[in-house]
């Protein structure tokens, strides 16, 4: 319940409006489409049956327009959810309960997608220890900042290929292998 109390708490400070502004947290996401399926996956969160801690569907107060969407959180979400399995690419977070630090990553691992994760942990040695076992492209260890150089992207079916970085620069290079016998 605290977990919940936590994240409410956050997601009702965040500032939900035009991105161009320095005191907006949170602009919309990038179409109708998108809009659509967000909406979609929370109504489905509600139906079934993961407990609605704050937000839900619909744009938030006060933006009648846009594709804004009011930041959502559910608790009680079961790993076999479909919000749980799907990648809903909007402000939605599912608080899912474990018994440790193995059955934290078998949830984490137990889904076709492995886009992002996200280990928080006071001790940083475990932290590092849960990180390398889960299997997604990118894995942050207590919200660190964006680092560019850092190479983003997914394992699984959450697509290939890398940007950013070095890897990110080799999507672009054409690599030759020239094979036989030169004297």
């Amino acid at each position: 319940m605290q977990t919940s109390v936590l994240a409410a708490t956050a997601a009702a400070a965040l500032v939900v409006g035009d991105p161009a502004l320095d005191s907006t947290d949170l602009g919309p996401v990038a179409n109708r489409n998108q809009f659509d399926k967000v909406q979609d996956m929370i109504r489905i969160g509600m139906a079934e049956g993961a407990r609605l801690v704050c937000g839900g569907p619909g744009r938030p107060d006060g933006l009648d327009t846009g594709f804004f969407v009011r930041p959502t959180i559910f608790s009680d979400v079961r790993p076999t959810m479909r919000i749980a399995q799907e990648e809903i690419f909007g402000p939605v977070l599912c608080l899912i309960p474990y018994a440790d630090e193995a059955d934290a990553v078998r949830i984490a691992n137990d889904t076709i997608y492995g886009l992002g994760a996200h280990v928080q942990s006071r001790d940083l040695d475990r932290a590092r220890a849960v990180a390398a076992q889960i299997r997604a492209g990118q894995v942050h260890i207590n919200h660190p900042a964006w680092d560019g150089m850092a190479p983003f992207g997914g394992y699984k079916q959450s697509g290939n290929g890398r940007e950013y970085g070095v890897f990110g620069l080799e999507e672009y290079l054409e690599t030759k292998a020239i094979l036989g016998y030169f004297p």
